[in-house]
C-alpha cells in the first residue's frame, strides 16, 4: 500500500468536532459580571464548538465564524508537530500545483529585467510555441492591460497569463527589429512541470540525474532519463537529490525500486492507528547492478531521505554529500468541500534497518527550522567530525555499515560546503545579481549569433575567445562593484563558469546548465571521482 489523496468532503465544523472533542467535557459556568448571567457549557457540545457559538453570539462586536475557524485550525495543527498543516481554499492550488506535474497557461519561461517580461523559452510543442511567440519577445499587454514598466509583480503576471484550459488569452510583443507590436491569441492548455530537472551522460558510462522534487510525475519523467542514458552506454549513475525538499512518498519508493533486488525492503511506516506497513521491491528494477551513487545536502528531506536510505541501508549504493534536513513523518491529506485541505501527520516512516531519521521538534516549531543555521554555526557544514550521534540510535546494514537514526541520513562519503571562492567581490556581485544580469542581457543581445552555435563545448571555446568575462568585469564595475585583482583571482573562476553555464542555459537548457557547472561542483566531482575508482 502506498499513502495516497483521500478525496473526502467533510464540512469544517464536522471536522472540528472530530478532531477536537477530547472527551466529555464536565459542566463549566462562565460568569458575565455584567449582565450577571451565566452560560452553561454541557457535555454533549465539545469545548471549541462552544466557545465559537459563545463568541459569534456575545461578542461585543459583529465576528465571522468561518474566520474564527480557519483561526482556529492553524493553532491547533502547530501543536502537533511541524509538518501538520491547514492550507485555506486560496492557497490550494498554487500550494498543490508543483506536485502535480502540470498546469493550465501558455507555456513560457519569462524573466523580468528592468520591470518587462521578456520570453527567456517556449515550451515545444506549448501554445506559445504555436502561435509564434519567439525568445527574446517582451509581453507589453496581456488583454488590453499594460504590463510592462509599471511595477507589477511576478505573481501578478502569472496570474493574467494562466486561466482555464482552453481559454483565450490576447498577448501584444515587443519583437526587436519591428516598430510595430506584434499581437497573438493564444489558447491555454495544459503545461507539465517537470521534476527530473536534468537526465546526461558525464563521460562515457557515467549518467547523472538530477530530481528537484518529487511529483507525480517525477517516476515517468525518471524512467524515460535513464532508459535513455542506458541507450547512451550508461553502467554507473549519480542521482542528485540536493535541495530536493520531498513530495510524494510513491515516486521516491518507485525509483528506489528500480535499483532493488525483489523484495527487497524500501521503506516502512507506522503510526498509532496505522499498522506497520511494508513496501518491497517488485521484480521491475532497471538498473539492478550498476554502480549508484545518490547526492544530498542539509536541504535533502522527506521523500528524498526515503530513497537514499533504501540505498544505504541495502548496501547498494554509496551517498555522498552532507547530512539531509530529517523528516521522517508521513502527511496524509484530507480535502474539505470548500476548497481548503489539511495534511496531518499520521505515521512515521523507517529506514529498512529500522531507524527513524526524524529529528526532535520537542521545542517547538520556530527552533525545528532553525536547527541547519545551528548546524551551520557548529561547524557541521565544514566539518565532519562536528556531527555526533547517540550510540543508542546506531543501526547496522546487512554488510556490517553502521548507520544512525535521530536526525537525517549522515552521508558515507562527507563533502563539506564549498567557500573557497568566496570573497568581498564576489559577494557584492552576489548581492547586486550581477552574474545572472549579465548573462540574461547577453544572451538577449546576441540571440542571433549565440543560437547558431550547436553545442556546449562550441558555446564555451565561443565564449572565451570574445572574452566575455573580462565584458563582465566591466559590466560590473559600471554597476557599483570596482574591479579587485586580489579578489578576482580567487573569485574569477566560479564567475566564469557561471557566466557561461547561465548563457548556455538560454540556449540549451538544463543539460547547458549542468554540463558547464558540472567541473566547478565539488559534491558532483566527488561522486565521479568515486564511480571512476
Amino acid at each position: 500500500m502506498k499513502y495516497k489523496n483521500t478525496n473526502r468532503n467533510i464540512y469544517l465544523p464536522l471536522l472540528l468536532s472530530v478532531f477536537l472533542a477530547g472527551g466529555v467535557f464536565i459542566g463549566l459556568q462562565l460568569n458575565n459580571n455584567q449582565t450577571g448571567r451565566s452560560i452553561s457549557i454541557r457535555p454533549r457540545v465539545d469545548k471549541l464548538h462552544s466557545i465559537i457559538n459563545y463568541i459569534e453570539s456575545e461578542y461585543v462586536d459583529s465576528v465571522s465564524r468561518k474566520q474564527l475557524v480557519e483561526t482556529a485550525i492553524p493553532a491547533m495543527l502547530k501543536e502537533l508537530d511541524p509538518h501538520s498543516v491547514y492550507i485555506p481554499a486560496k492557497d490550494y492550488s498554487r500550494i498543490n500545483e508543483p506536485l502535480e506535474g502540470n498546469f493550465d497557461g501558455i507555456g513560457i519561461e519569462f524573466n523580468m529585467p528592468y520591470d518587462t517580461v521578456v520570453v527567456m523559452n517556449t515550451i515545444p510543442g506549448g501554445p506559445s510555441e504555436k502561435v509564434g511567440i519567439l525568445p527574446g519577445d517582451r509581453i507589453i499587454k496581456v488583454n488590453d492591460s499594460i504590463i510592462a514598466g509599471v511595477n507589477i509583480s511576478t505573481s501578478q503576471v502569472i496570474k493574467k497569463l494562466k486561466g482555464p484550459r482552453g481559454s483565450e488569452v490576447n498577448v501584444s510583443v515587443k519583437r526587436k527589429g519591428l516598430k510595430e507590436l506584434l499581437e497573438f491569441v493564444i489558447i491555454r492548455d495544459e503545461i507539465p512541470l517537470y521534476s527530473v530537472d536534468v537526465a546526461m551522460m558525464i563521460g562515457d558510462i557515467i549518467g547523472y540525474i538530477k530530481i528537484s522534487k518529487f511529483s507525480r510525475t517525477t517516476f515517468d519523467e525518471f524512467l524515460k532519463g535513464i532508459n535513455e542514458l542506458k541507450e547512451k552506454g550508461l553502467k554507473k549513475l549519480i542521482v542528485d537529490l540536493r535541495a530536493n525538499g520531498g513530495g510524494y512518498m510513491d515516486a521516491a519508493t518507485n525509483i528506489a525500486d528500480q535499483f532493488l533486488e525483489k523484495e527487497k525492503l524500501i521503506v516502512y511506516t507506522k503510526g498509532r492507528a496505522r499498522p506497520r506497513n511494508e513496501i518491497l521491491a517488485t521484480d521491475k528494477g532497471v538498473f539492478l547492478t550498476g554502480d549508484i551513487a545518490i547526492l544530498i545536502d542539509e536541504y535533502s528531506a522527506s521523500a528524498s531521505e526515503i530513497l537514499a536510505g533504501a540505498i544505504q541501508d541495502n548496501d547498494r549504493g554509496i551517498i555522498i554529500g552532507r547530512r539531509s534536513f530529517g523528516k521522517g513523518l508521513v502527511q496524509e491529506p484530507m480535502l474539505f468541500s470548500d476548497g481548503s485541505a489539511m495534511r496531518l501527520t499520521i505515521a512515521r516512516y523507517y529506514t529498512p534497518t529500522g531507524r527513524s531519521i526524524q529529528k526532535p521538534y520537542i521545542n517547538g516549531t520556530d527552533e525545528y527550522y532553525s536547527d541547519l543555521n545551528e548546524r551551520f554555526e557548529n561547524g557541521e557544514f565544514a566539518e565532519k567530525d562536528s556531527i555526533h550521534f547517540s550510540d543508542s540510535l546506531k543501526y547496522y546494514t546487512p554488510e556490517g555499515k553502521p548507520v544512525y537514526g535521530g536526525g537525517g541520513i549522515m552521508p558515507d562519503i562527507f563533502v563539506p560546503i564549498d567557500t573557497s571562492y568566496v570573497t568581498g567581490y564576489f559577494m557584492k556581485i552576489r548581492h547586486k545579481g550581477l552574474i545572472y544580469r549579465f548573462s540574461f542581457e547577453y544572451s538577449d543581445n546576441n540571440r542571433d549569433k549565440l543560437e547558431k552555435i550547436e553545442n556546449c563545448n562550441a558555446l564555451v571555446q565561443y565564449l572565451d575567445r570574445i572574452r566575455v568575462y573580462e565584458q563582465f568585469i566591466k559590466y560590473a564595475s559600471e554597476n557599483g562593484v570596482k574591479e579587485n585583482p586580489g579578489d578576482l583571482e580567487i573569485s574569477g573562476n566560479i564567475i566564469k563558469t557561471r557566466i557561461f553555464a547561465y548563457v548556455a542555459r538560454n540556449f540549451f537548457d538544463n543539460k547547458g546548465f549542468y554540463f558547464i557547472y558540472a567541473d566547478s561542483d565539488r559534491t558532483l566531482q566527488k561522486a565521479i571521482e568515486y564511480l571512476a575508482e
